[in-house]
């Protein structure tokens, strides 16, 4: 029992006590037990909330004066981690009582793996019996050449049901801030989350800078995550299309090469025009969404020198 490696389980928390509540019950039957929990509360002002994680083993609570978002939350939790490895955790989430030990066994297997995702599926669709992957993660995160995300077992508007297509392990481009299980110490060799993206995407521009670094992040299907999806932003709600698309293009110039940036980025600012038209035809706040697309191209262009500042890994060139 001494040589289990530890993990803490980091959570960041935006109100929503009562999804907080189920998740904590469903993380105390997780059978691994060298295992602690961190909750983030992101500048809440909720009652209660002190005492609720005090009734868990080995949870404790930290308390922000603001909301830093799920970047920053992570990041603010990160500090307060001394475990072998760390879990960013949603707290819309509930859990097979062996997930966690799944994602021990496939870590410790390869010095080389910086990050892992379990398989996540729908909670909803579970609870009507149902195995479906969820939008969020499903079995493994991937890119395109265009630098669009996208995840096996889901297509752009649709998910699909869990057949055990996936069942085999392997590597995946990035694991989904859902659940994403890392080895502390090279989180923190790569500086965390950037807490710029404040939500959406960073998993993936962390993900991508482990990969950059010589890591492997890998999908670990024997581990089952489950995720009520939509809590912190709605599907196609304003703010999600503005983070989206801002922190897509951000990503992508931090992390692709100058010589793929030249004819990328024209391409994509195409594509961007061609999103805000569609936009127009999204009711209800169409106007709205398509402007989100033109604010994301402009914060962009105005913070373009300080982005090109933090391409720091000598392999970005």
């Amino acid at each position: 029992m001494d040589s289990m490696p530890s993990v803490d389980i980091i959570i960041p928390h935006f109100k929503r006590r009562d999804m907080l509540e189920r998740c904590l019950d469903s993380l105390a039957k997780t059978r691994y037990s060298a295992m602690g929990i961190l909750v983030v509360d992101n500048g809440g002002t909720e009652a209660g909330l002190v005492f609720l994680v005090k009734c868990y083993k080995n949870a404790r609570l930290l308390r922000l004066s603001e909301n830093h978002g799920y970047a920053g939350g992570c990041n603010e939790g990160l500090k307060h981690s001394t475990a072998d490895y760390v879990v960013f955790l949603n707290d819309d989430t509930e859990h097979d009582p062996l997930w966690l030990d799944e994602l021990v066994h496939a870590a410790r297997a390869d010095e080389r793996i910086g990050a892992l995702q379990p398989k996540i599926l729908s909670l909803q669709h579970y609870r009507r019996g149902k195995k479906v992957f969820d939008y969020a993660g499903a079995a493994g995160g991937m890119i395109n050449s265009l630098g669009y995300p996208r995840c096996l077992g889901r297509t752009f508007s649709a998910c699909e049901t869990d057949r055990g297509q996936y069942d085999n392990p392997q590597d995946i481009f990035w694991a989904s801030g859902v659940a994403m299980f890392a080895k502390r110490s090279v989180v923190e060799q790569l500086g965390g989350f950037d807490e710029d993206f404040f939500m959406q995407m960073e998993e993936i521009d962390l993900s991508w800078r482990m990969k950059l670094a010589g890591y492997r992040v890998c999908s670990v299907p024997s581990s089952i995550v489950l995720h009520e999806g939509g809590a912190s932003l709605a599907v196609g709600s304003v703010d999600k299309v503005y983070y989206n698309h801002r922190n897509n293009i951000t990503m992508l110039l931090k992390n692709r090469s100058i010589a793929s940036l030249l004819w990328l980025m024209p391409l994509r600012l195409m594509l961007e025009l061609a999103a805000a038209l569609f936009y127009l035809t999204q009711f209800p706040d169409a106007l709205k969404k398509s402007a989100a697309v033109f604010r994301a191209l402009w914060h962009n262009l105005h913070w373009f020198g300080y982005t090109m500042k933090k391409r720091r890994n000598a392999a970005i060139r």
